[in-house]
């Protein structure tokens, strides 16, 4: 969930995460989690096990939703997803930690700023790399499928297999390494000569 980062980033208040995350919850595990939260003096820590708590009950409530739909999902007649099969108690804390996330973390400006630049960054790396497959034998090109590593084959007989290889490459990236890579790339970061 978004909810924690959103919190750790003062997007959302501590107070106002509680209550979204203890609207999962019915009266007896509500005050099993007050205490946890009593003996735990890092807010960041509560949240954390809020929010794991939370993850538990999804879990739980998407395995009844999946064993009690079975026939239909193997059948392919399934409609909506497994959320929408949870309880209607879970149901709405969820739409609500859902309203929430997106008018105070996804429209954020910060966050904004955040997704535009990471879609500047993967366009980036997808338009060079897909070019460097296309063509090879230039020198820049081969400079860029240096950077791959031998598990992608990134020198497929195919054009599809080589652009398959740079896909397989890029969407196995960590965000820190993806603009890693981007910044030596564009030159904004370069290693000590």
């Amino acid at each position: 969930m978004d909810m924690e980062d959103a919190h750790k980033l003062k997007l959302v208040g501590t107070e106002e995460i509680r209550q979204l995350f203890l609207g999962f919850f019915g009266e007896e595990k509500r005050t099993h989690i007050a205490e946890v939260c009593r003996m735990v003096q890092d807010v960041n820590e509560q949240v954390a096990y809020l929010r794991s708590s939370v993850i538990g009950v999804l879990v739980k409530e998407c395995t009844r939703a999946f064993v009690e739909h079975e026939e239909e999902l193997l059948a392919g007649t399934f409609k909506g997803s497994l959320i929408d099969h949870i309880s209607p108690e879970v149901h709405a804390a969820y739409e609500a930690c859902s309203r929430k996330a997106y008018a105070s973390i996804y429209r954020s400006k910060d966050v904004v700023d955040i997704e535009l630049a990471g879609f500047k960054v993967i366009m980036t790396l997808l338009d060079l790399l897909i070019d460097a497959v296309m063509s090879p034998e230039k020198a820049y090109s081969q400079l860029l499928i240096n950077r791959v590593s031998d598990q992608y084959d990134v020198h497929a007989p195919t054009l599809y297999g080589r652009i398959q290889a740079v896909l397989d490459y890029l969407s196995g990236m960590t965000d820190i390494y993806a603009l890693d890579l981007y910044r030596k790339i564009n030159g904004n970061s370069l290693p000590a000569v």
